[in-house]
């Protein structure tokens, strides 16, 4: 697949860890990500329970699918959202019913502490559990054992759970939590940035979704990103995190098939709600939208490629740093250690690359 990005880009130094499993499903370079990654790989051989902590959109599904690939169990990996199944549904969800056991229970359920059986169980949104269940899992994880609804049979099993939450569970005042519970599903505890935190992320979690997207539809024309575009989302406060990335995405797949997209278009059409106007089929185009002027023509980046000296990836990615740096300097003043702070990179680090670059200022 060729790049997307107009030009693409090196935005950090990237540190090996080696061929991970962690790192082909959990996507970002900067420094808490790596932290991230590394603490996933440490702990995802152990089979002591995960909580994966962070803001709505984060990725910590992603985390407990990294968690599982690392755990090297044959199992599968079996995810529940608490918060998305009724109260009175989720004791039947979880430890599965045996026929007749009441009402409308015409056949035997198996439950998904059975299916998880050699594999991970992923409570996510854990704190939305009743409380009266709650007490339930905590004896399932002291025991090992589970008894389906109707059924006096206590069955063995044996699964590495990870659960996650949005929610402070046990300070948190909205939340009815039990202390004991708490530590016994946190032995482990991993804690995801928000987006905003990793604003030099954005173009390789992109990169990987255009590829999700074209895994998926071989023929789409996915859009392309020109630096002014990736200053206008680096800038952006992503309030619901990577799921508002995603969104983003897909508005501009659908809004600017395989065009190039500039800042004035990701602050016009893609970070709200607005529509561009398609009246009498006309395309949408950088000429058509307002400030267009000085913009970089789209044509320039479309010949990129069409000759093999052009397919080089660090190149692309080095142009995209420089946007980001640059970017950084402005909104900061030219304060170094300001603009560093933002990149989430040491100051040492950005000196380095702003002489590397050329970017000094006066």
């Amino acid at each position: 697949m060729t790049t997307h990005w107009a030009p693409m880009v090196e935005l950090v130094e990237t540190v090996s860890v080696g061929k991970s499993k962690a790192c082909d499903i959990i996507v970002g370079e900067t420094p808490i990500m790596r932290h991230v990654k590394n603490h996933i790989e440490l702990i995802g051989r152990s089979d002591a329970p995960v909580l994966v902590q962070g803001e709505t959109g984060t990725g910590k599904e992603l985390v407990a699918e990294a968690l599982h690939a690392v755990s090297g169990r044959d199992g599968q990996l079996v995810a529940v959202n608490c918060a998305a199944i009724p109260a009175d549904l989720l004791e039947s969800e979880l430890f599965g019913h045996e026929k007749g056991a009441f009402t409308g229970a015409d056949s035997r359920k198996i439950g998904r502490f059975e299916q998880a059986h050699g594999g991970t169980l992923f409570l996510d949104e854990i704190g939305d559990m009743p409380a009266a269940l709650q007490v339930k899992l905590l004896r399932v994880l002291e025991t090992r054992k589970v008894r389906r609804i109707g059924s006096m049979e206590e069955i063995d099993v044996d699964f590495r759970l990870v659960t996650a939450t949005h929610r402070d569970l046990i300070s948190g005042t909205e939340v009815d939590f039990r202390e004991d519970l708490f530590f016994r599903v946190a032995v482990f505890q991993l804690e995801l940035p928000a987006l905003s935190q990793r604003t030099s992320d954005i173009p390789l979690i992109l990169e990987r979704m255009l590829q999700d997207v074209v895994k998926k539809d071989p023929n789409i024309a996915v859009p392309h990103f020109d630096p002014t575009a990736v200053r206008a989302l680096a800038a952006h406060p992503w309030r619901g995190n990577v799921r508002e990335l995603r969104n983003t995405l897909i508005r501009a797949t659908v809004l600017f098939p395989g065009q190039m997209i500039n800042g004035e278009m990701v602050k016009s059409y893609l970070l709200n709600a607005a529509l561009p106007d398609l009246a009498d089929g006309v395309r949408v185009t950088d000429a058509t939208l307002p400030e267009a002027q000085g913009l970089p023509d789209p044509e320039d980046f479309r010949k990129l490629g069409e000759d093999a000296a052009d397919l080089d990836v660090r190149r692309y990615l080095r142009d995209i740093e420089i946007a980001l740096i640059e970017a950084a300097l402005d909104r900061t003043s030219g304060c170094v250690s300001r603009a560093a702070d933002a990149l989430r990179l040491r100051r040492t680090t950005l000196i380095e690359k702003i002489k590397k670059y050329g970017l000094q200022r006066d």
